[in-house]
């Protein structure tokens, strides 16, 4: 797999003050990294520098080899999609004017959406399944389908890596499954995906790689197996958890993370 995104020793805050340190992470295409750990830890501190909106106080962050500090705005946001938690416009767009803002970095300033920009953004809204909700208004739909405008108004950008902050926050269990589903099939077309989650059995089901933040600033990655384990959970979150094996058919083991509750 080649090697997209990588953060060396990085130290990421607000001016003097540092809220995550020492942070080393590699993204490659294909990989799903899902982010754990508790409120106040610093994940969203960490979405805002590697997307560039504030500047990494030590360390470095390298896109394709070349340090994000000497990308151009409108460069970076070709090669790195973000998916927010939640998204209200201010007006009630159709759902493909929704979706063709992602095109906004391919675009010229001044310019209106070319043929291509649309066929991208229709593109993108039947890879996900939701083609039939194009000249619906936006504010009108589901949580669950509004995350998954989201999510193809990403995809237009089309980049190389794709950021989701908990992308099925507020979505009901069976929306969960199928947002990532298409997280699974995103990574299987290549696509690398960094994305946080307050559910542990999210990294069992479509993660390659995960990292966990603690509140005195620890930073642990690596398989999901290794990272996503009954002592690290209680060190991270406070509670018992027991990890169980779930037999799937012939071969296959699920694992899953079940609460304990103290009695």
């Amino acid at each position: 797999m080649e090697l997209i995104l990588e953060v060396k020793h990085a130290v990421c805050g607000y001016g003097k003050k540092s809220v995550v340190e020492n942070i080393s992470l590699k993204v490659a295409n294909g990989e799903v990294v899902c982010l754990l750990g508790p409120n106040g830890v610093g994940k969203t501190t960490f979405f805002k520098t590697l997307l560039g909106f504030i500047k990494v106080q030590k360390g470095e962050i390298l896109l394709n080899g070349k340090n994000i500090a000497d990308w151009s705005r409108k460069s970076l946001a070709k090669m790195i999609g973000y998916v927010p938690q939640a998204h209200t416009p201010p007006f009630p767009f159709r759902v493909l004017d929704v979706v063709i803002m992602g095109r906004t970095p391919h675009i010229d300033g001044g310019s209106y959406p070319s043929r291509k920009d649309i066929e991208v953004a229709a593109e993108a809204l039947e890879r996900l399944g939701i083609s039939d909700l194009k000249d619906k208004i936006y504010t009108e739909i589901s949580g669950g389908e509004r995350q998954l405008v989201l999510i193809a108004r990403a995809l237009t950008q089309q980049p190389a890596i794709l950021i989701m902050d908990e992308p099925t926050s507020n979505l009901d269990f069976g929306n969960q499954i199928r947002v990532l589903q298409h997280i699974n099939d995103l990574s299987k077309n290549g696509m690398g995906v960094i994305m946080t989650s307050h559910f542990p059995n999210h990294a069992f089901l479509c993660s390659t790689k995960v990292a966990l933040m603690q509140k005195n600033k620890c930073f642990k990655v690596g398989d999901v197996n290794e990272i996503v384990t009954e002592d690290n959970l209680k060190e991270a979150y406070g509670i018992s958890v027991k990890i169980i094996d779930t037999k799937i058919g012939k071969n296959k083991i699920l694992k899953s993370c079940i609460p304990i509750l103290e009695e």
